[in-house]
């Protein structure tokens, strides 16, 4: 793997994780609000996009399983 591919790994990698903490605490508080907060829906539909998208840009890195 060339070093630019490793690094763009890396910063997905770190960006998805942010992204998973950031979805924990949005449905958390979704949860408390007992599901009825439209805005919390909408701030976690987004970060679950940007999420998948992450996910998927980290699968086309790795289409030869280069990197696991």
């Amino acid at each position: 793997m060339n070093d630019e591919k490793g690094k763009r790994f890396l910063e997905l990698i770190d960006e998805q994780n942010n992204l998973q903490w950031s979805i924990v605490a949005k449905l958390s508080s979704l949860i408390r609000s007992k599901w009825n907060s439209i805005e919390l829906q909408s701030e976690l539909e987004t970060l679950v996009e940007k999420h998948f998208k992450i996910t998927k840009e980290l699968n086309s890195l790795d289409e030869n399983s280069s990197i696991l």
